[in-house]
């Protein structure tokens, strides 16, 4: 059976719809980075949606090819995710969308090498017919992070949002927000096909202890 991210760590991609205080370890990700609306059509976000699906598939295709990378096992391509900030804000302003700055990212099996990887944009590039060039190999150590399971629409997440900020006043934890350390969305949920008001996305926050 093919491994898969969500299943193997659940305690990351599958938490409970109240907050809970987390230690993330480093990971590896196919990465794009974009400021924009994303919903805007055939935008800047869903074009980077389409180079990530790109690699990502290429990569979990491979074995059936000719390359054969080195520890490779049979997995599931795990969910699409997002780092989110706004220049000048701390957290989200949700009414804004057009200053959003995000990172798109899908995670990727430690066994994936540097040269694999830029493989895999090449082949993509070519297969595909598109250029994939603006893909990176990312890698992420979140460190402690507050998260939650969002239930609904993404508009609807600053009520969720409110929780998780209560939820560290009252246990000795504030939120620790900087450059490198950004609103955090995993999305469970194909928005294409799934009414809104089913949506899941784990919303994840870089906290730290109160001094």
């Amino acid at each position: 059976m093919a491994f898969d991210f969500k299943k193997a760590y659940k305690e990351f991609y599958m938490p409970k719809n109240k907050p809970e205080v987390v230690d993330v370890p480093a990971a590896n990700y196919i990465a794009v980075r974009g400021k924009g609306d994303p919903n805007e059509e055939n935008g800047a976000y869903q074009q980077a949606i389409g180079i990530l699906y790109a690699v990502a598939y290429t990569l979990k295709m491979s074995y059936k090819g000719s390359r054969k990378i080195e520890g490779f096992y049979e997995y599931v391509v795990p969910p699409l995710e997002g780092f989110w900030w706004q220049e000048g804000i701390t957290g989200v302003d949700y009414a804004d969308k057009s200053a959003f700055c995000w990172i798109s990212v899908i995670r990727l099996p430690d066994f994936i090498s540097r040269d694999d990887f830029d493989w895999a944009v090449e082949e993509a590039s070519k297969k595909k017919k598109l250029d994939c060039s603006a893909a990176e190999l990312l890698t992420v150590r979140e460190g402690l992070c507050v998260q939650i399971m969002h239930f609904g629409p993404y508009d609807d997440e600053p009520a969720t949002v409110a929780l998780m900020d209560d939820y560290l006043r009252q246990n000795g934890y504030e939120n620790d927000f900087t450059s490198t350390r950004l609103h955090h969305e995993i999305y469970l949920s194909d928005a294409r096909r799934v009414d809104p008001a089913k949506w899941k996305t784990v919303i994840r926050h870089p906290v730290k202890i109160r001094n």
